[in-house]
Parts: C-alpha cells; structure tokens; sequence
C-alpha cells in the first residue's frame, strides 16, 4: 500500500468534514500525539474551528462502534483533535521540520485524491437515486394492474382471454392506472365479443 493510500485510510468524516485524527497526524509527522498537541495549543490562534476541533465523548463512541478504532483508549486519557485539510497544512508551519513539510505535502495529495473520489461517487449516487426512483414508479403500476386482475371486478365482458373470461388488457390496464397517456397496448387474436 503506497504511503498515499495509507493516508486516505485515514481521513475520516466528522460532522460533514474529512478530517485526520491527531494521534494518526502525529505518527505520520514523527511525533509523539502530546508534543503535537502542545504545538498547536501554543499557536491555537492558527487553529479556527473550521480547522482544528476536538471530538466530543459521542463522536469518539461512534468511531469504536464502526470499528474505525479499537477503543476509546486508542488515545489515552483525553479526547482527540481532529484537523481538517486547512489544518493539516496550517500542522505543517507549526512543527517546521522536513518530515513535517513532505508529510504534509502527501497528505494534500491524499485529500486531493479523496475529493476527486467523493466527487465520482456522488455523480454515480445521483444517477442510482434516478434509477431507484424510476424503479418505484414502475413497480407501483405494475402492482396496481396486478391488483386489478385479481380483483376482478374490473374485468369487461369482451377483449383478452383470462381465466375463462374475455375482456380487453388495454382498456383494463389504463382503467387499473387511471393514466390515459399510459402507452399499455396489448393486441391478440382472440374470439368476437358475444
């Protein structure tokens, strides 16, 4: 897995951002997570909340619960901080080290890649939705000329031949949708009306 991919596996979405865990930032930059943290609480006017935030207990539950964490004591005793792109780069001026500034590179790299992804997919999403609903709407007709075949009382004297009945599919589809544009034609042979 190339170091790029091992970004992306860890950018999170948290409260409609992807974001980075500081324990994940840390390792990646070289530092233990607590020198990390002093850095930024040192020049937290660099740090608006639009780039850097701190998880709440319910937040850090959710991550356990969907296995994106082992446990809450993946961070020892206190609540993480997460650091969005902005953030991240904003790391990059605070720690001023090489390491830092060619991590911090790839790790715009990763939420490049990541946004491009997410762009792809939400086309893609849109169009199932499309597709899904079109589905429904064809289900939902077919279960209404269904209904009424089975019924029966729908049925005229003269048409198709069903169940020892003749009447006709057209008319019986169109009266079953109450949709006069419906194009439900359905020709066969079949014995004269009485």
């Amino acid at each position: 897995m190339g170091q790029i991919s091992k970004i992306e596996s860890r950018i999170f979405n948290i409260r409609g951002l992807q974001v980075m865990l500081d324990r994940d930032l840390a390792e990646l930059y070289g530092v233990e997570t607590r020198a990390l943290k002093q850095a930024v609480n040192r020049n937290n006017i660099r740090f608006p909340a639009h780039f850097m935030f701190e998880l709440s207990e319910k937040e850090v539950e959710n991550m356990v619960s969907q296995f994106v964490i082992p446990s809450k004591s993946y961070f020892g005793g206190s609540m993480p901080y997460v650091f969005t792109e902005q953030g991240v780069a904003m790391l990059s001026a605070v720690l001023r080290s090489d390491v830092a500034i060619r991590i911090s590179i790839q790790i715009m790299d990763a939420f490049v890649a990541m946004r491009k992804i997410l762009s792809i997919n939400t086309g893609f999403v849109q169009r199932l939705e499309t597709v899904e609903q079109k589905q429904i709407e064809t289900d939902k007709k077919v279960d209404a000329v269904f209904n009424a075949l089975q019924s029966k009382e729908a049925i005229p004297k003269c048409g198709v031949f069903f169940e020892g009945q003749i009447f006709d599919a057209y008319v019986l589809a169109n009266n079953c949708l109450n949709h006069d544009s419906l194009d439900f034609r359905i020709f066969l042979i079949s014995k004269h009306c009485a």
